[in-house]
C-alpha cells in the first residue's frame, strides 16, 4: 500500500539499535526469518521471525518475541504493619490504662502545634526572596517551631532518643540519606538538624505541613514528571554546593517501608556526587510495630498516643564519598551507601520501589483483599523493560478491571471481556502467552511483564504503524467501524455488530466515530497485547508469502 511504503525507516533506529543489512529469506515450511550479514555486537540485535511458530504457538513473534520469564521476587511486603489490630490481653489493658494519659498527650500536641504554626508563620512573614537562604533572625525564629517539634514527639511517647554518632560536618557531607519509617522520622530531623528536604508538590497543600516545610526551603518534586525531577536534581546541586544553605536531607527511598528491609533507592541524591552521611532510624517493639504501613494515619496517632513509651534510635553511619572513577556515577553510588545503611540496619535491600507503594495502596483501595500480591519488585521490572511509573500503573487499572479474585488471579473470560474480545484460537494463545505458570489464570505480575516485554519488543512501534496503515482500507487516514471489522477478520473470524463495536470503541479513544492514526497507537500503547489482532498483516504463509516479507521489510 501506498501509506505503508512510508513506513520504511528503521524501527531499530527508534531504540537506537543498529542492524548493518537485513536479509530476509522466505522458505515455504520454515516460514520467514529475518537475518543480519554481519556478526551482531552486544549493542546491537538480530529478529528472527518463523511465520508457523508465530501463528501456531506464539502470536506475538512477529514482532521478535519468543516469550518471556517473569522475575522472581522475595515473598516479604515491606510496606506492611505487623500490629495493625489490638491483640492480647496486655495491649487490652495498656490501652485501657493509657487513655487517660493519650487525653493529656493530646492536648499538649496541640498547644505544640499551635505555638509552632504560629512561630512558623511569624517567620516566612513577608518573605519573599526564597531563591536564597532563610535570614539568620527567621531561623532564630524557627527554634520555637524545633522546640515545639521535640514538644510533639514528647507527646507521642518519645521521651528520649538513643542517638549513636553525630552528624558530620556540613562543609565535609552536606546531605543526608536516612530510611523512612514512619512520620515520626522527618519531625525528629526537623527538630535536630532543620535541613532542606525534597519532599512531594502534593505536601504543599498539607495544613501545617506544608507551611512548615517551605520554612524548611523545601525542594517540591512531581515524581512522574521528567522535567520536575531534573530540576529537583539541579536545586539539590544548587544548595548543597553552598554552606550558606542548611544541609540536605533526602529519604531515598521515596516512602516508608516497615524498617525490616530496604527497598531500592531513587537517585537524586547521589546525582549531585557529593560526600553523603547515611542516617539509619530504628524503632524497636514488642507489642506495637509503629511504621506506617496499612494502617491509617490516625490509627497510628492513636496507638502512639496509648503506649507508654516508644523507642526510637537514630545512628548515624561514617560519610560515604562517591569514587574518583565513578563520581557521576549515580547507581553505583547509591548501591555502596544501600550496602552501608542495609549493613547497619542488619537488613537486606530489595528491589521494591515507591512505584509498587502506589501499586499496593490502589489495590488496596479497589477492595482487594490481599493486595501485598500485587507488589512486584519494580525497581527490577523497570530495570529490564523500561518501563515507565504511569505505564505501570495504567496496566494496573487494565488488570483491576478484569476483577481478580481473592488469590489476586484473573481468568480467561475476565481478560476476554476488558480486551472485548471473544473465545476463539487467537484470544486463547493471547490469553496462553500470559499464563506464564499454565494454570489457567494469570496474576497481576504476569500480565505486567508480559505487557512489558511486548511493549519492548524493536518491531513493536513499527508494527502499530503498518497496522494502521494496512486497515486503513481507504487510505483517508482514518479507520472505520467497517475497515476495523475488515482488518480483524483474518484474526477473530466473522465478529458481530457488537463485538465489532466494543472493540471499536476502545480503539476510538476520544469517541469521534473514527479511529486517527493517534488513536490507533495509543491503544496499542495502553493495551499492547492487542498487537496480536494484527498479525495476519505480517503473516500471510497461507497465500501471498512476498507480501508478508514486504511488509517485514518495511518493518525493520
Amino acid at each position: 500500500m501506498a501509506a505503508a511504503n512510508d513506513l520504511k525507516t528503521r524501527l531499530l533506529d527508534d531504540h537506537q539499535v543498529h542492524v548493518s543489512q537485513v536479509i530476509l529469506n522466505v522458505d515455504d515450511q520454515l516460514g520467514i526469518s529475518v537475518t543480519s550479514n554481519q556478526e551482531t555486537p552486544t549493542n546491537e540485535c538480530a529478529i528472527s521471525i518463523d511465520s508457523q511458530l508465530d501463528l501456531d504457538q506464539n502470536p506475538y513473534g512477529f514482532i521478535g518475541s519468543n516469550g518471556f520469564e517473569v522475575p522472581g521476587s522475595t515473598t516479604v511486603d515491606p510496606f506492611r504493619n505487623h500490629t495493625p489490630k489490638i491483640e492480647g490481653i496486655y495491649e487490652w489493658i495498656k490501652l485501657f490504662l493509657c487513655v487517660p494519659i493519650a487525653l493529656v498527650r493530646l492536648v499538649l500536641f496541640g498547644l505544640c502545634l499551635a505555638v509552632g504554626y504560629v512561630a512558623t508563620k511569624s517567620a516566612l512573614e513577608g518573605w519573599k526572596d526564597k531563591q536564597n537562604p532563610m535570614p539568620k533572625w527567621r531561623c532564630r525564629v524557627m527554634w520555637i517551631t524545633r522546640l515545639c517539634s521535640r514538644g510533639i514527639l514528647f507527646s507521642f511517647g518519645y521521651h528520649w532518643i538513643n542517638r549513636k554518632g553525630k552528624p558530620a560536618p556540613r562543609e565535609i557531607a552536606p546531605i543526608l540519606v536516612s530510611n523512612h519509617v514512619s512520620y515520626i522520622d522527618p519531625i525528629f530531623f526537623f527538630y535536630e538538624l532543620f535541613p532542606t528536604i525534597v519532599a512531594s508538590e502534593s505536601h504543599d497543600s498539607m495544613p501545617f505541613v506544608g507551611t512548615i516545610i517551605r520554612a524548611m526551603q523545601v525542594i517540591y518534586v512531581n515524581r512522574f514528571s521528567h522535567q520536575s525531577r531534573k530540576h529537583a536534581v539541579n536545586e539539590i546541586k544548587r544548595k548543597a554546593s553552598s554552606d550558606k544553605f542548611p544541609r540536605l536531607l533526602l529519604f531515598p527511598e521515596g516512602t516508608t517501608t516497615n524498617g525490616r528491609l530496604l527497598i531500592s533507592f531513587q537517585h537524586g541524591a547521589f546525582i549531585p556526587g557529593y560526600p553523603i552521611q547515611p542516617v539509619v532510624v530504628r524503632y524497636p517493639h514488642v507489642h506495637f510495630d509503629q511504621s506506617w504501613g496499612h494502617i491509617s494515619l490516625a490509627t497510628l496517632m492513636f496507638r502512639m498516643f496509648t503506649q507508654f513509651h516508644n523507642f526510637m534510635e537514630v545512628e548515624y553511619l561514617p560519610v560515604v564519598s562517591p569514587s574518583e572513577l565513578h563520581k557521576e556515577n549515580a547507581n553505583r553510588f547509591a548501591e555502596k551507601t544501600g550496602r552501608a545503611m542495609a549493613r547497619a540496619l542488619n537488613v537486606v535491600q530489595t528491589s521494591h520501589s515507591f512505584v509498587d507503594y502506589l501499586i499496593l495502596s490502589k489495590a488496596a483501595d479497589s477492595g482487594q483483599e490481599n493486595p501485598s500480591h500485587f507488589v512486584v519488585e519494580m525497581a527490577r521490572i523497570q530495570r529490564l523493560f523500561h518501563l515507565s511509573s504511569s505505564d505501570a500503573l495504567d496496566f494496573l487499572d487494565i488488570f483491576l478491571a478484569m476483577n481478580p479474585d481473592s488469590s489476586g488471579n484473573v481468568k480467561f473470560q475476565d481478560f476476554l471481556r476488558v480486551f472485548r474480545l471473544k473465545p476463539c484460537s487467537l484470544s486463547q494463545k493471547m490469553f496462553e502467552f500470559i499464563d506464564v505458570g499454565k494454570n489457567g489464570k494469570i496474576t497481576f505480575k504476569e500480565f505486567l511483564v508480559g505487557s512489558a516485554h511486548v511493549l519492548n519488543q524493536p518491531l513493536f512501534r513499527r508494527a502499530c504503524e503498518v497496522a494502521f496503515s494496512e486497515s486503513d482500507i481507504d487510505e483517508d487516514y482514518y479507520i472505520s467501524i467497517q475497515e476495523l471489522a475488515d482488518s480483524l477478520l483474518p484474526a477473530l473470524g466473522n465478529l458481530n455488530n457488537d463485538e465489532v463495536k466494543g472493540l471499536f470503541d476502545l480503539f476510538d479513544g476520544d469517541g469521534d466515530g473514527q479511529i486517527s492514526k493517534v488513536d490507533f497507537v495509543n491503544c496499542l500503547r495502553r493495551n499492547p497485547m492487542l498487537i496480536a489482532l494484527f498479525s495476519s498483516h505480517f503473516l500471510r504463509k497461507d497465500s501471498d508469502p512476498d507480501a508478508s516479507a514486504g511488509l517485514l521489510e518495511e518493518m525493520v
